[in-house]
């Protein structure tokens, strides 16, 4: 398998970096860019598209951020392997369904990973765990600078960068974290909190980005704007509405702690029992279950130690990860009994739940 190595190495998001922020999972920075004189992706004509994937990739190959990355045509990949860089968010459903003359370029560490002829010539992201915009900003705009001493973008001075979708023309970038927010979901505000972004102009979407439904408490919140505002800018904004909805959270786990805990230990305590007793387990299922456990590790009812385990099975028991790991292919029913087994033996020295311990942050 192509990806192997790519799912043997050490990645921040699975090898379980210290986040200097629970409630975010990760924060993701995006960057579109086209090539002038050259039509858009979706106008452009095969030969085009050839061109541009071997200018891209050979201008993206010599940069240092770049040193002993992975580079993938998307033709050479089997599905199963667009799947898997596709729920590590390592390329889009967009680039999955390409036919031909696409590609992406991944770092090392996984960190940045450089699509090419998705919906524009190039998608440049850098994710890291946990919430920190300023100092993905800061490195990606390098990377960005870079590749621009190679490539020619296409540039207004009025407008900015030019894309293909005209909401990302401007700075074309798009900031968005992933947020876990399971008090603000079990309090039945998060309603409340979308109609209130929505009217800053920030989105909030499930975790799979857009036209996904939020699942474990999960929700991935960005900047919808690109144009009228600086690249600073836009990362304040977003930064500090992430912050009131960070804060909005503690205070609804607060509340919850003091007017209701026996409501959310038991959803806790009904998760531990599946995950490490269970027979079989759901894609889905797995994902409610192994968000409330999360749950209990800032609530400290499971030691902190738990939480990288917790965060990495987020991961590698989507439906891809799964079907790698058997190592063959296998219906949907085994897959549920395969994912079960693989929770149980990640979970089998959990000792019991200390719900004594959740009183301690009020």
């Amino acid at each position: 398998m192509r990806v192997e190595p790519i799912l043997k190495a050490k990645a921040e998001l699975t090898h379980g970096a210290k986040s200097n922020c629970p409630v975010v999972l990760s924060s993701r920075v995006r960057l579109a860019r086209n090539l002038e004189s050259y039509p858009f992706p979706g106008w452009a004509k095969e030969s085009h598209r050839r061109e541009i994937l071997t200018y891209c990739f050979d201008a993206i190959e010599g940069l240092s951020q770049m040193k002993r990355g992975t580079r993938f045509t998307i033709d050479e990949l089997d599905d199963l392997e667009k799947q898997i860089l596709m729920e590590r968010h390592l390329i889009s459903r967009e680039l999955m369904g390409s036919k031909e003359n696409a590609g992406v370029f991944i770092s090392k560490d996984q960190s940045y990973s450089i699509m090419v002829n998705e919906e524009d010539h190039l998608r440049i992201q850098q994710v890291r765990a946990g919430f920190n915009f300023k100092r993905i900003w800061r490195t990606i705009n390098a990377l960005d600078s870079s590749i621009e001493e190679n490539l020619n973008y296409a540039f207004s001075s009025d407008l900015g960068y030019l894309t293909a979708c005209p909401s990302n023309v401007g700075t074309g970038l798009r900031a968005s974290a992933m947020m876990h927010l399971p008090a603000l979901t079990f309090g039945n505000q998060m309603e409340k909190v979308v109609r209130a972004v929505n009217q800053l102009g920030i989105a909030v979407r499930g975790q799979s980005g857009e036209g996904s439904e939020a699942a474990g408490s999960i929700f991935q919140i960005s900047n919808q704007q690109t144009l009228g505002e600086s690249e600073g800018e836009i990362i304040k904004r977003l930064t500090n509405v992430l912050s009131s909805i960070i804060e909005q959270e503690h205070n609804a786990r607060q509340k919850l702690l003091k007017t209701d805990p026996s409501k959310i230990f038991d959803k806790i305590g009904r998760a531990y029992g599946i995950l490490k007793f269970g027979r079989v387990l759901s894609s889905d299922e797995a994902l409610k279950l192994l968000s409330l456990l999360r749950f209990a590790v800032d609530l400290n009812v499971v030691g902190e130690e738990w939480r990288q385990v917790i965060d990495r099975l987020l991961i590698v028991s989507q439906p891809g990860h799964i079907q790698y790991q058997a190592k063959r292919i296998i219906e949907p029913d085994e897959r549920d009994v395969f994912r079960s087994t693989m929770v149980r033996e990640q979970f089998s020295d959990l000792t019991l739940l200390n719900f004594d311990n959740a009183h301690k942050i009020l």
